[in-house]
């Protein structure tokens, strides 16, 4: 695809935006994230894009736009760091993807199945032509059928680097000899690879070869295996489900240890194990009221999935149990060893629709043991501590991006108040009840 092809692809998503220069929100509880207390009665000032002021009352600048914030809380928007954007016969579904992301308060989404649509579309989205979340993206993915050699994934990362995707994606099935090339040319040209383990690698070579994120604890119960047979990907299952009834637990503690000292980070998406190992239906996954927003025919196919696996699950009932139990094990003890987390929930495929899972992935961390307060740092400020930002972004602080989202009600109570959205600011755009309801609207009854 061209680029100018792939310019006026994005183009056709793209719509007038327009941002308020001047917001006020006052009378607020405010959640700063930089520490775990609510400051009542705030005056919040956000001024071409950036927060001016947090504090007492104080006069607003002439025209602005004044947002009454009493019994509210204002929080730092999330990010959704384990995000697709669809593409190729998909590519009519990126412009309700983006809006969604946006509406759940989604403001920084890192995509992790690349193409040369999404460079346009991040670019898109840069210049304030087309809502959506910051977009970070890797391009198209090393596997089994495209790291077949040295030689091939050398040149697929140069292009990749020169073309000026965010990272790299790594999907199981790349061999070990690829693999060495694959990363010493990443670490070479300083463009960061993330993702799957293949099992050909396991978890100490990615470990030491510099992963950026590790997604989905990949590698990890795998490092644990002591079973009779060669771990092949149909012994393992998913994710390794096959085999957590061949673990030498022994060996938990090391592992945490090894992930600890290399300060790889973690996108856990425990939201898609939680689905996939728990006995709720399709029926009753599909029920939750964001579903309403997504493809029906997706939606469909999700509940039929679902309800498959129900009906013939990929195993025992209490060997899925123990499974939670271990990834949830590990979510607790690696975030208590001080190892980074990143909020991420892998939508939108199996019964997350974007934006809105991302949100129910803090209700997984919740679930594993995290508080509210440490959840929501996987979203906020561990996002911009990876990316650079620590104090500019993922804070409600002066000086700070205004990416935000006004709540009903305190998620640090409960974490499921994230959902109790008002309104959403992305990069100093506030987008009200009314508004966000009717782009929600449109998306339900297109």
């Amino acid at each position: 695809m061209s680029r100018a092809l792939i310019a006026a692809v994005a183009l056709l998503f793209a719509h007038e935006s327009p941002a308020q220069s001047t917001v006020v929100f006052s009378g607020v509880s405010v959640i700063p994230m930089d520490r775990e207390e609510v400051l009542a009665n705030q005056t919040v000032i956000v001024e071409n894009g950036r927060i001016t002021h947090v504090g007492a009352a104080r006069q607003a600048p002439a025209g602005a736009l004044s947002v009454d914030g009493r019994g509210k809380f204002l929080v730092p928007a999330i990010a959704e760091f384990h995000a697709h954007v669809p593409s190729g016969s998909q590519a009519v579904h990126a412009h309700r993807t983006l809006t969604l992301y946006a509406m759940a308060g989604v403001a920084t989404a890192r995509g992790m199945l690349g193409a040369p649509l999404h460079l346009a579309l991040r670019d898109s989205i840069a210049r304030g032509q087309l809502l959506g979340p910051r977009l970070l993206t890797s391009g198209p993915s090393f596997n089994n059928n495209t790291a077949t050699s040295p030689g091939a994934v050398m040149a697929m990362v140069r292009e990749q680097k020169a073309a000026g995707y965010d990272l790299l994606k790594i999907h199981p099935g790349v061999p070990r000899i690829a693999f060495d090339s694959l990363a010493a040319t990443a670490n070479r040209l300083r463009i960061p690879f993330a993702g799957h383990v293949p099992l050909e690698i396991g978890l100490d070579v990615a470990l030491t070869s510099r992963y950026s994120t590790i997604d989905h604890l990949d590698g990890l119960v795998e490092a644990m295996y002591a079973g009779p047979q060669p771990l092949t990907p149909q012994v393992n299952g998913f994710f390794g489900l096959g085999i957590v009834r061949q673990l030498d637990q022994s060996r938990f503690d090391a592992v945490v240890r090894r992930v600890r000292a290399s300060g790889v980070a973690m996108v856990p998406t425990q939201i898609l194990m939680d689905n996939y190992a728990s006995d709720a239906t399709g029926d009753a996954l599909t029920a939750l009221p964001e579903f309403r927003y997504w493809v029906p025919q997706q939606v469909a196919a999700w509940r039929t999935n679902k309800n498959g696996l129900v009906s013939q699950p990929p195993a025992p009932a209490d060997q899925r149990a123990e499974f939670i139990a271990l990834r949830r094990r590990f979510v607790k003890a690696l975030h208590e060893a001080g190892v980074p987390f990143l909020l991420g929930s892998d939508a939108p495929q199996l019964w997350n629709v974007p934006g809105f899972s991302a949100h129910r992935e803090l209700g997984a961390l919740v679930a594993a043991g995290l508080t509210p307060y440490q959840a929501l740092r996987t979203g906020t400020v561990n996002v911009a501590r990876f990316m650079g930002e620590e104090g500019r972004s993922g804070i409600v602080r002066t000086g700070a991006r205004a990416d935000l989202i006004l709540l009903d009600a305190n998620p640090l109570q409960d974490i499921a108040n994230t959902l109790t959205i008002q309104g959403v600011m992305l990069n100093g755009r506030w987008i009200g009840p009314a508004e966000r309801e009717r782009l929600l609207n449109a998306l339900a009854n297109p």
